[in-house]
């Protein structure tokens, strides 16, 4: 079998839980549909901007008619967001979609890709699907990885599932590497919003693919885009699909990233509510370090299973991430940072 070969995972079963891919081809992801189940699987804000709802209705005209496609409010607000310019700014249909543009427009068959582990397991299969291949470096030693001879390298900033942000002088100096060596650079910044640390959103060499699904609670209305500079810009902007984010994702993103007072709040209950879960955690799990609204935890009591674990916070109406699905993990849940009264729901079911 080839290793490499999305058939050849599907025959062996995604190569176990270590390449975090499912036997029909597809990547494990949290979030539950169960209405009854307080869904602590998927890392998206439980509170919405105001006015959200009211913006998506007011929308619904506008809907009836093709967007223009050049989406001139939502880039002028996201690249005052992350920093950049306006034209920089190419809307997507969700993150996701950002991350598959970039991909799809540097890798070729038979590339390499610096791929981290753990971390996101869409950044394989989408490589695999443009006929590249993966190299895999454990996440924390990537920014210190030879970037020569790879089409591209990817960063995920904070890293999925562990938590921790990149520090900001070895990431610049890492991108610095990739341009020199003529790789590009993917950051994805999915998570970034809930820390005070700069994008590297203009960069030159540089693809930033962006979410606003985490940080404003809405991943329904799939609100993307990535940022390039200069020829990868241009890739970019050559092959994203025409209307490629609805009319009402557009109204609403705008509007999200006019509500700065709802973003700051949002970082500081994050930041509080982190710190306090994991004071609470730490007398039963190994929790790792985290910038981001999630934790994941260690179970390295010979007395649980992760399975057990899960199963009785099921029951209790609640939905934990199996970390196993991330490559390199073997013990581990992931669990979302939501509301203080969630989360002491969520500390009383783990018994901490």
């Amino acid at each position: 079998m080839d290793p490499d070969s999305v058939e050849g995972l599907r025959a062996s079963g995604g190569g176990g839980a270590g390449d975090a891919i499912g036997p029909d081809g597809r990547v494990p992801h949290g979030s539950s549909d169960d209405p009854d189940l307080l869904d602590f699987s998927a890392n998206t804000n439980p509170r919405v901007p105001p006015d959200a709802a009211k913006t998506y209705r007011e929308a619904f005209e506008a809907a009836r008619s093709y967007p223009a496609d050049d989406y001139p409010e939502f880039r002028a607000a996201a690249a005052s967001f992350v920093d950049c310019e306006p034209e920089q700014v190419i809307p997507t249909a969700g993150g996701l979609e950002a991350i598959r543009l970039a991909i799809q427009t540097t890798v070729r068959t038979g590339d390499s890709v610096l791929v981290p582990y753990p971390s996101f397991g869409e950044y394989a299969r989408e490589v695999r699907l443009q006929g590249g291949k993966p190299e895999f470096v454990p996440q924390d030693e990537l920014l210190t990885a030879d970037p020569a001879g790879h089409a591209l390298a990817i960063v995920c900033n904070p890293n999925n599932p562990t938590g921790e942000a990149a520090d900001p002088a070895a990431l610049r100096a890492f991108a610095d590497d990739c341009l020199s060596a003529g790789t590009t650079l993917l950051v994805d910044e999915a998570f970034l919003g809930f820390t005070d640390e700069q994008s590297l959103a203009g960069r030159e060499g540089v693809i930033v693919a962006r979410s606003l699904t985490k940080l404003f609670g809405l991943p329904g209305v799939r609100m993307g885009y990535a940022v390039g500079a200069g020829s990868a810009r241009d890739r970019l902007a050559t092959a994203r699909r025409a209307w490629s984010m609805s009319a009402a994702a557009a109204a609403v993103g705008t509007h999200c990233y006019g509500q700065g007072g709802f973003v700051a709040e949002t970082k500081a209950r994050v930041a509080e509510e982190r710190a306090r879960m994991r004071d609470r955690l730490a007398a039963r799990f190994d929790v790792c370090p985290s910038d981001a609204p999630f934790l994941l935890l260690s179970v390295s009591d010979d007395d649980v299973t992760v399975d057990e674990i899960l199963a009785s916070a099921r029951e209790a109406g609640i939905a934990l991430r199996d970390a196993r699905t991330f490559r390199g993990l073997d013990s581990h849940i992931r669990v979302a940072v939501r509301a203080p009264e969630e989360n002491d729901r969520l500390l009383d079911a783990l018994d901490v």
